[in-house]
Formats: C-alpha cells, structure tokens, sequence
C-alpha cells in the first residue's frame, strides 16, 4: 500500500551478498535479455520514490537524487549517480556494480547506451521510464541519435514476479521485522503508551531488526481513516488500529493490525473474513475472484476503502505493483502477496487486518497474520 515517502531513506542498504549474490543480479539480467531479444542494452532509472527495478537490477537504492543503470549483453555494466563526484563513495556499498559514474545529464547517458566496445551500435530498451523527467527522458534520446528505446518497464515486472530462494530469503527477513514492530506496538498499548510512544517503539524496534525502511499509519477514529505522524499525540486509544511497512533487503512486508482490550465485533468480523480469503488463494487463481468471495461474505459490513479493490495484491521488492504490471493475472507459485481485508459499517465499526503469504505449488505459506495468533513460516 503506497504512504507518506520519507525526506530521507536513513537505514542500512549495503548489498549483502550473503542474501542476495551476485548471480543472482546476472541471472536476472540474462532473463531480461531472453524476454526482449532484439535488445544490446537496458537503460534503467530509479530514484527515491520509484526505484524497484533499479534495485531488482543493481540492488541499489537511491537515498537522494536519482540513478541511471546502463546494463550491457556484451560489455560491463555502468551506474550513473546522481548529487556529483561525492556521492561516488557513499553509492559504492549499495551496488555490485564497480563502474560508477557522476550523473550530469541524460545526452551522455544516451550516447553511452548506443556505444559499444565491438564497434557496433547497440540497440538500448528502456525501464522504469515513466518515473523520469520529461527533461532526461529527451536528453536521452537526443544523446542515442533520436530514437526513442522502447519502454520495457511491463516485461520486467513479469520477471520480477518470478521469485527465487534469494527472494524468499530476503521477504522472510522482512517479515520477521514486520513482527518485531507490531509485536512492540502490541506491548507498549498493553502498558499505557499513548499513540506517539507506542507507534515510534514499533518503528525503533523495526530499524533495530535491521529495517533499512520503515513506514507507519494509525487511526484516531477508531480505524475509518488512517493518517501518518503530523504531530505527536499522548492519547491512548482502544481500539487502535495501525498499518506498519518494513523494508529490509530492499524487500517489503507489510501488516494491518488492532490492538484492543474489549471485544470488537468487526474484528472479529474481518478476521473471520481473512481466514475465509486465504483458504481460497492457491495456484491459478485470479486476486479478483478472492475478492469477489469475501465481499459477498462480509454482510451487514461493506468494504473498508482503504482496501477496496485491494484485497490480494503482489508485494516484494516494490509496496505496490504499478500500473504497468497485470495486477489481475492469475498467481502462480513463488509470488509473495499482501492480503488485506478491511470492513466498515460507515458509522462507528471498522477494522482491517492483513497477512502476508507465499503462493506455494498446492496452496500458500503464511508467515505473518494479523490474527491473535500469527503463524509463523520457515525461511524458503
């Protein structure tokens, strides 16, 4: 689910080879080249804000200003960085990419995708370019004589679904943050902490499990709106709904939870109905039929809009799949998803609740619900 995006990205983003090698970034990029084979080159963008196939690609992660990666069939591979020559060093640690190089503009970034050390002109695609500047995107195509790459953002989100064991490993990690910080949340409301105390310790906690990101919601009306920090705030609440996201190796999971010390009929209600959603969800199913079968399910309540329309969605290394992605297409084994379920009577009854789930051959592993009890999956 997409939420307030922080000035600055602040925790640990060093490539970790240990959980993500790099042939894994190789096999990757050999996939990208057997599903668009007329191409010699990828020119890669990511920023701040939208960066996932930028770091699928390069595992790195913009903290200020913007990245260009330049992945080459034949020759070595080329980040350009953006905020000058001192951000050389800082970028270094974030990458296995050795060659990096000062972003200046998008004419060298063309002129650099057409060359190559053959002497032939190479033919360059383009992902992640509808997050550029109309401005970089020109001095691009300028700089490769132009001929504006074709746009292959879509067709590396199909890749990109296709999970490994190195992505499993790197969402299991996630999850296991995700649980520390609700987990705190949980146990700071258990002893009084107003709203402030008890979200800030489930965040703190988060980034002492490692989080490299970490992004929180919570409502003051009892869960029929969520809003992010705007000031601090000493009420305590119960009910208190929050939604907390946790990135770690560049991968998210995410978690919708209530804490309360009095029975919640709608609570109850939505759990009810995500237990219902995720013993629908198998192999070959599509996320609007599970949808389909909890909302008929969820009288006299109706969909929460926090989550309408939004009830299985894929998550990994990006929170929300773009609009580039076919975001209906039926799962298949090895996706990781988001399921949510929210519920309102639009007067005062609201909750929403969530798991995290991996489709599996014959079904799905959870590994973390927003049940009492969350189950608790094996690292892939």
């Amino acid at each position: 689910m997409l939420t307030s995006q922080p000035t600055l990205l602040v925790g640990p983003s060093d490539w970790d080879a240990g959980i993500m090698p790099k042939q894994e970034f190789h096999r990757r990029i050999e996939a990208l080249w057997r599903a668009c084979p007329a191409a010699t080159c990828a020119i890669v963008y990511g920023d701040r804000v939208n960066h996932a196939e930028l770091a699928y690609f390069t595992n790195l992660v913009p903290k200020l200003e913007a990245a260009v990666a330049i992945l080459s069939a034949s020759d070595e591979h080329t980040i350009y960085v953006g905020g000058g020559p001192n951000m050389i060093g800082a970028a270094r640690p974030l990458t296995w990419i050795w060659e990096l190089i000062p972003l200046r503009g998008g004419q060298a970034i063309g002129r650099r995708a057409v060359e190559s050390k053959a002497g032939t002109t190479a033919v360059p695609i383009l992902v992640g370019g509808g997050y550029m500047s109309t401005a970089l995107r020109q001095a691009i195509v300028e700089g490769t004589g132009g001929s504006a790459p074709r746009d292959e953002t879509a067709k590396v989100w199909t890749l990109m679904r296709r999970a490994t064991d190195y992505d499993g490993l790197a969402m299991y990690n996630a999850g296991v943050a995700l649980g520390v910080a609700i987990d705190a949340i949980i146990t700071a409301c258990k002893k009084g902490a107003g709203v402030t105390d008890a979200i800030l310790g489930g965040e703190r906690a988060a980034y002492d499990n490692g989080a490299q990101d970490v992004r929180t919601l919570f409502s003051l009306n009892g869960g029929r709106t969520l809003q992010p920090f705007s000031a601090p705030t000493d009420r305590r609440l119960d009910p208190l709904q929050v939604y907390v996201a946790v990135r770690r190796f560049n991968y998210w999971a995410e978690g919708f939870y209530i804490t309360s010390s009095r029975p919640q009929p709608a609570l109850n209600k939505a759990r009810e109905l995500l237990r219902l959603a995720l013993a629908a969800i198998k192999p070959g199913v599509d996320p609007a039929s599970v949808e389909k079968l909890v909302v008929a399910a969820m009288k006299p309540y109706r969909c929460h809009p926090v989550t309408e329309r939004a009830l299985v969605s894929r998550i990994g290394i990006a929170l929300e799949e773009p609009p580039c992605a076919n975001a209906s297409a039926a799962l298949e084994p090895g996706e990781f998803c988001s399921v949510r379920v929210g519920i309102t009577d639009e007067a005062h009854n609201h909750a929403i609740v969530s798991a995290m789930i991996r489709v599996r051959d014959e079904g799905l592993d959870v590994f973390w619900s927003g049940v009492p009890k969350p189950i608790k999956g094996s690292p892939p």
